[in-house]
C-alpha cells in the first residue's frame, strides 16, 4: 500500500499497488498509540496559539491524553456507536478528541466554528450527538440551543465548564485512566460523520469507517512528492473540522508518524502563514487555491529558513498562472488533486511521476477505479462529458449517508458512486473539469449547498421566496449570491441587504452569507414549484 517504492512512472505504480486493508483495524492505534509504543518522546504535535505561545506534544503525551478522555466519555456513559460532535479550531484538543473518540469505539462529528446556532442545531440535532467537545468562545452559541437537542447529554468545555451543567474538559482529562487498548474495532466499523454541502436539500451526514483513513493514503503520498520523506512535516492553514485538514493531512501524517504543525488564524494571513511554516521548518502543505490565489495577490515572498518539499491543492481548478506562482515564487510544483466528501482523493497529480498538465486534476489514484459515465452509468469514451464516478467498493468510499438509506441509494448507478461533477478523461487518462450537475456553490474553497441558506433567508420576516447560486469570482472562484422576493410592506434597499448578511452570518456561517443579493419580484419555477437556478446562473451571467 506504500507508494513510495513501485515504480519511478504513474502505470507501474498503478500496475503495482494493492490494497492491504486488515480486518480489525483502529485509527486511533494505528496513529497513536503504535507510534508512542515505538518511543513515547517522538514529536506529534506543534501547536502555536494566535499569541505566538508554542507548545509541543509527543506521541506518548497524545496517546495518554486520548485514552484518559475515551475513559472518561466512557465513564459518563457513552457507549461504541455514539456520536460525539467535536466544535474545536485547530488545536491540539481537536486531534486529542478525535482520537479518544476513535480509541472509544464512538463516532466523530466535526463541526465548524464558525457554523452558527442554526448550522450546529442542524448537525448535532441530526447525528443525534449525546456528547459535544467545545471551548469557552463556542459555548454560548450551544448554550442558545441547548433545549433543541434532546440528545446531548454531556459537553466538555475546553478553559471552562461548570456552567449549565457542562464540564470541564482538563479535569475530565485528568480525571480519566490512561490505561487500556483502544476499541476492538474492524476495518469497516463506523469512525466519523463528515455533514456534505447540501445542494436542494438540508446538507448529509456521510459516515465513514476506520478504513477510511487508510484509503487516503495513496492520495497524500503522491501529490505530497512521495510522503513521507526524511525531515517531513506538514502543515495547513484549512480547518480540521473539514476533510481536507483532518484526512489530508493530520491523521495521513500521523499515520506515518510525521509530525504536524496546528496554528489557526482568525483570517487567512499570507505573510504570517509563509513566516509559521519557515519557523517550524515546514516541508508539506496543503492549500485550498484561493489561499493560493491570496499568497500571490498578496505578493507574499517566502522568508529565510522556507524548506517547503511539497504542497498540494484541492477543492478548484488550479490553471498555469498558479502552477507557475507555485514553482517561481515557492519553489515546488503544486499538485492539484480531487475528492469529495463521499469519497476523497481519488485523483490526483504528482510532478514526480507524472507531467502535470495545467487545467487537468491528473489521473485516478492507484488502488481506485474512476471513470467518466453517462446518464445511464455506462463508462464514456475519452474526450466524451460525463459525470466522474468511482467504483465501489473501494475504503475511502463512504458507508451511507447518515439514516438516508434512500439519498444513498441514489448516490450509485450500480457499482458506480456518481460524484454529481462534470469532467473528461483524455486518452492519457487525465481528468479535466468541466461543470458541476447540482446546486453546489464553491467559494473559498468551502462547497457550500444553497438549499440551508434559502432555508435560513426565509425564516427572516422580509423574505418571502429566495433562491441561491454561485457567481463566478476572480479570487474565491465563486460568491453566493442571493435572489429575494419580499413579503409587502419591505424595501430592497442596502440597509435591509446588510441585515440579511448578518442574519446568515451569525445563524449559519460567515462563508455562507451572500455577498450579492438582487431582489426580484418572482423567481422562475418549474411546473412543480421548484426554483429553476439554472436559469437564474443564465440570468446572471448575462447581466441581467
Amino acid at each position: 500500500m506504500d507508494v513510495r517504492h513501485l515504480g519511478s512512472a504513474w502505470d507501474a505504480v498503478r500496475a503495482a499497488f494493492r490494497w492491504q486493508i486488515p480486518r480489525r483495524y483502529n485509527i486511533a492505534a494505528d496513529t497513536v498509540d503504535r507510534w508512542a509504543a515505538r518511543d513515547r518522546s517522538a514529536l506529534a504535535l506543534i501547536h502555536e496559539d494566535e499569541a505566538g505561545r508554542v507548545r509541543s506534544y509527543s506521541f506518548g503525551e497524545i496517546r495518554d491524553q486520548s485514552a484518559r478522555l475515551a475513559n472518561a466519555l466512557t465513564g459518563l456513559g457513552l457507549a461504541r456507536g455514539d456520536r460525539v460532535g467535536i466544535l474545536l479550531p485547530q488545536a491540539p484538543e481537536t486531534a486529542i478528541a478525535h482520537v479518544a473518540a476513535y480509541r472509544a469505539g464512538l463516532i466523530a462529528v466535526p463541526l465548524f466554528v464558525l457554523f452558527g446556532p442554526d448550522a450546529l442545531e442542524y448537525r448535532l440535532r441530526d447525528s443525534g450527538a449525546a456528547a459535544l467537545v467545545t471551548d469557552a468562545a463556542n459555548w454560548p452559541k450551544i448554550a442558545g440551543i441547548r433545549a433543541e437537542l434532546p440528545d446531548l447529554r454531556t459537553t466538555l468545555v475546553v478553559d471552562g465548564g461548570g456552567v449549565d451543567g457542562t464540564l470541564d474538559f482538563a479535569a475530565e482529562v485528568a480525571r480519566g485512566a490512561a490505561t487500556g487498548p483502544p476499541a476492538d474495532t474492524t476495518a469497516a466499523d463506523p469512525a466519523i460523520i463528515i455533514y456534505t454541502s447540501g445542494t436542494t436539500g438540508p446538507p448529509k451526514g456521510a459516515l465513514h469507517a476506520h478504513r477510511f483513513l487508510l484509503g487516503h493514503l495513496p492520495g497524500v503520498q503522491l501529490p505530497q512528492a512521495r510522503f513521507p520523506q526524511p525531515g517531513d512535516r506538514f502543515w495547513t492553514p484549512a480547518d480540521w473540522a473539514w476533510i481536507g485538514g483532518l484526512y489530508d493531512v493530520l491523521f495521513p501524517a500521523w499515520h506515518y508518524g510525521v509530525t504536524v504543525v496546528s496554528a489557526r488564524f482568525r483570517r487567512f494571513d499570507p505573510e504570517r502563514s509563509l513566516a509559521l511554516m519557515a519557523r517550524h521548518e515546514v516541508r508539506n502543505a496543503f492549500f485550498p487555491p484561493t489561499a493560493l490565489k491570496l499568497l500571490r495577490q498578496a505578493g507574499a515572498r517566502p522568508p529565510p529558513g522556507f524548506r517547503l518539499r511539497s504542497l498540494g491543492s484541492g477543492g478548484e481548478t488550479l490553471g498555469a498562472e498558479l502552477l507557475g506562482f507555485g514553482r517561481d515564487t515557492l519553489g515546488v510544483t503544486i499538485n492539484e488533486f480531487y475528492g469529495q466528501t463521499e469519497c476523497n482523493l481519488v485523483v490526483a497529480n504528482s510532478s514526480g511521476l507524472l507531467p502535470v498538465r495545467p487545467g487537468s486534476m491528473g489521473r485516478p489514484v492507484p488502488g481506485h477505479d474512476v471513470a467518466i459515465i453517462d446518464d445511464a452509468g455506462q463508462p464514456m469514451p475519452a474526450g466524451e462529458v460525463g459525470e466522474i464516478a468511482v467504483r465501489r467498493p473501494d475504503p475511502v468510499m463512504f458507508l451511507g449517508y447518515w439514516r438516508r438509506p434512500e439519498a444513498t441509494r441514489d448516490k450509485f448507478a450500480g457499482d458506480w458512486l456518481r460524484t454529481g461533477d462534470r469532467a473528461t478523461m483524455d486518452a492519457d487518462g487525465y481528468v479535466w473539469f468541466q461543470a458541476r450537475n447540482d446546486d453546489v456553490i464553491t467559494s473559498a474553497g468551502y462547497r457550500i449547498g444553497p438549499g440551508e441558506i434559502e432555508d435560513c433567508l426565509l425564516h427572516h420576516p422580509a423574505v418571502a421566496m429566495a433562491a441561491v447560486i454561485g457567481v463566478p469570482d476572480p479570487i474565491r472562484t465563486e460568491v453566493v449570491k442571493a435572489f429575494l422576493v419580499l413579503r409587502p410592506g419591505f424595501t430592497g434597499d442596502e440597509a435591509l441587504s446588510g441585515e440579511l448578511r448578518d442574519f446568515v452570518r451569525t445563524r449559519l456561517a460567515a462563508h455562507e452569507a451572500p455577498r450579492l443579493i438582487e431582489y426580484v419580484t418572482d423567481l422562475p419555477l418549474t411546473a412543480t414549484g421548484k426554483v429553476m437556478r439554472r436559469e437564474l446562473r443564465a440570468r446572471s451571467a448575462r447581466g441581467e
